[in-house]
């Protein structure tokens, strides 16, 4: 009998054999209400098959290990719990009209779940955007320091990374939420479009436009890239905080929890294992993109070389895009933020990553951009082998001192200067939440 069981699971609910199954129990007893309604099937075996529906994979396995086809099996099985109706179980339909409309079912749900998983990181990446706004860092670029930023502004570029991540998974989910019953090669040639459009309609799905036998496979290679790309950006933040963690640079650190060890030999040892699982899950899940688009190419009206693949690549792209999600929203949602040390790391290059604003003052003034260029860069190389002050520096030289003011020196060296900005960045990127 049909339960609610897998109508709300989590993800590894969803893709279970007893979950398939039960999808394919779904359409079959769908499919019997449909073909009751335009008197097809007799009305009291669509109750029937309705009623005593059932199955037990177990049984399942064992019919199959004769047949050779999964679905033959499945819906022997499925007769043998309904009795002497079960002969209108499947009729007129193929195969792909019942695992394709129940795969169906399983994307969307599954969708929902990792829209779920990612909307609850951006909840994060929101809440810590505010916390550190005015949290001042250098910005590095080559993994040289470049100019100031805060750490605010890193997390809110990636909550809007996330919302584009969002929009693509929710086009892909409507690109994927489509059935079809439309028989061997697409021709309804042993059921009207009509039956398909009740089945589709009772299963939450749109009926696809045309088919062949199977639901067209550029739909799902469209999932899998979003869920690859999705899986590149988790990728990129978690590679991010790897980096900030390093011993030379300690800025951010994933939270350590209390008895954890972070080696076997080296008892000092706090690393960054949280999101180095990130990353290496994450190239799981776009290598599952290769087949995805291979599988676009089938012979004719259908060959089933994209099956046995999709078996595979499907729930683990599933299954690891929201363990990866769950990790980096726990870790981000506890990371620690050291303050002192973003302030120390960005004095440690003594006023260089000023020199940008000291350029376009010269050159404000009248001084050609290359000469300005010139001046500033010989000043910075100084500082660069001598260990000094670029402040000391510029002020050191003659012909910069008969351009600028000490005054207009100083100006070019203040932080409020260089970030006069960010509450635009910052109402122009959240603005955007709207429309996500």
């Amino acid at each position: 009998m049909l339960t609610d069981r897998y109508v709300r699971p989590d993800m590894g609910a969803l893709w279970t054999d007893e979950a398939l199954f039960d999808s394919w129990m779904r359409v079959e007893v769908a499919a019997a209400e449909a073909m009751a309604a335009e008197g097809i099937v007799p009305e009291q075996a669509a109750r029937a098959i309705r009623d005593r529906a059932g199955f037990t994979v177990a049984r399942i396995h064992e019919i199959e290990a004769t047949t050779r086809h999964d679905v033959v099996a499945f819906t022997q099985c499925m007769a043998e719990h309904v009795g002497k109706e079960g002969r209108w179980i499947h009729f007129g339909l193929t195969s792909s009209d019942v695992v394709d409309t129940a795969l169906a079912t399983r994307l969307v749900a599954s969708c929902d779940l990792v829209l779920k998983r990612l909307d609850a990181l951006r909840d994060v990446l929101k809440r810590r955007a505010a916390e550190h706004r005015q949290t001042v860092m250098v910005g590095r670029t080559h993994g040289v320091h470049a100019e100031p930023m805060t750490f605010g502004m890193k997390l809110a570029l990636w909550w809007a990374e996330m919302g584009r991540n969002r929009r693509r998974l929710t086009a892909a989910r409507e690109a994927v939420r489509v059935g079809k019953l439309s028989g061997a090669v697409g021709t309804f040639a042993h059921l009207p479009p009509s039956v398909e459009a009740r089945v589709c309609g009772a299963l939450g799905l749109r009926p696809a436009p045309i088919s062949t036998q199977v639901v067209q496979r550029d739909r799902h290679a469209e999932l899998a890239a979003a869920l690859a790309i999705l899986a590149g950006g988790l990728e990129r933040i978690a590679t991010e905080i790897r980096n900030l963690q390093r011993t030379e640079i300690r800025e951010v650190e994933e939270p350590f929890a209390a008895g954890q060890k972070g080696s076997s030999a080296m008892p000092h040892k706090r690393n960054p294992v949280g999101s180095e699982n990130v990353c290496g899950l994450a190239r799981v899940i776009r290598t599952n993109l290769t087949p995805a688009l291979e599988n676009i190419v089938l012979w004719n009206e259908r060959d089933i070389s994209h099956s046995s693949a999709e078996r595979m690549t499907i729930p683990q792209s599933f299954l690891l895009s929201e363990h990866i999600l769950l990790r980096l929203t726990r870790i981000v949602d506890g990371l620690l933020v050291y303050e002192d040390a973003m302030q120390r790391n960005l004095e440690r290059m003594r006023g260089m990553v000023f020199s940008g604003q000291v350029l376009l003052d010269l050159a404000a003034r009248g001084v050609s951009r290359e000469d300005a260029y010139r001046m500033v860069q010989a000043a910075a190389m100084r500082v660069w082998e001598q260990g000094t002050a670029l402040r000391d520096e510029l002020a050191t030289d003659d012909r910069i001192g008969a351009i600028l003011t000490p005054r207009e020196l100083d100006a070019a060296f203040d932080l409020s200067v260089q970030l006069r900005h960010l509450d635009a960045v910052f109402e122009r990127v959240f603005a955007e939440e709207e429309s996500v």
